[in-house]
């Protein structure tokens, strides 16, 4: 990969990043930074990935005819609230400006063998979410086995998920490459427009890189945007700057 292929790259993982602050201690001072950097000189991000409770300051701060989309998580991190309680957190998302919300699935109940726990969940937090974009968490990492990641992918679409996103970020094991390659394999499957999210661990312009290559190898070149493809990241947007700004080139950057 040649220093034009790299800026490539940086400058399409931009275009795809959902820029993320999920930290337990996050402030609404952290909102606005982020809300700032998210308007980089390169163009924006796709999106901002935020707590509930910092939506409507950031639909206030971003406006309503921003770009950048406002994405935020319910049922987050544990998968375990009741059902009722993930609805009226979803409506309060939706009303207060939240563009996309990214649900996690009851991956334990799956992993017991409970499939109706997640098809239920998916298909009412999808009613719920009205015009907003619905991305299905499925928190690979914790499910390991190959057929388990592939049933919760498939569970998820068929129950109306608009994308799958592979983990939240807050266990040891997040995004991988083998989970990216079944989950895009259910998707190519399911002959639905469904998108894909890969979250967690993905830090620089080289990983993305990887992730880009294997939906191009599996989806095709063309099916590579911001409606069917985002990268959830918090430290990617460092790197992706640096390449586009010439502080980084193929000669600096490890892994190429």
């Amino acid at each position: 990969m040649d220093n034009q292929e790299l800026r490539a790259v940086a400058t399409k993982a931009l275009s795809l990043l959902d820029l993320t602050n999920l930290k337990d201690d996050c402030t609404p001072e952290q909102i606005v930074t982020l809300c700032g950097k998210a308007q980089t000189a390169f163009g924006p991000t796709a999106a901002i990935c935020i707590w509930p409770r910092f939506v409507m300051q950031a639909r206030t701060l971003l406006g309503p005819s921003s770009p950048i989309r406002i994405a935020t998580v319910v049922n987050f991190p544990s998968g375990e609230m009741k059902i009722e309680d993930v609805l009226a957190e979803t409506r309060d998302a939706v009303a207060d400006g939240a563009d996309d919300v990214d649900l996690v699935i009851p991956y334990r109940a799956l992993m017991a063998g409970d499939e109706m726990a997640v098809s239920a969940m998916v298909s009412a937090v999808k009613a719920a979410s009205g015009p907003a974009v619905l991305k299905t968490i499925l928190e690979t990492g914790e499910l390991k086995d190959k057929n388990l990641i592939r049933k919760a992918s498939d569970l998820a679409i068929a129950a109306g998920a608009d994308f799958v996103k592979t983990s939240t970020g807050k266990v040891s094991v997040n995004a991988t490459l083998e989970a990216a390659d079944i989950m895009l394999q259910s998707i190519r499957d399911s002959r639905k427009k469904v998108g894909f999210k890969p979250a967690g661990g993905i830090s620089t312009v080289a990983d993305a890189a990887l992730y880009l290559r294997l939906a191009d190898t599996i989806m095709g070149e063309d099916w590579v945007m911001p409606s069917t493809f985002r990268f959830g990241a918090s430290g990617l947007l460092d790197d992706i700057l640096a390449v586009l700004s010439g502080e980084r080139s193929v000669t600096a950057a490890s892994g190429y």
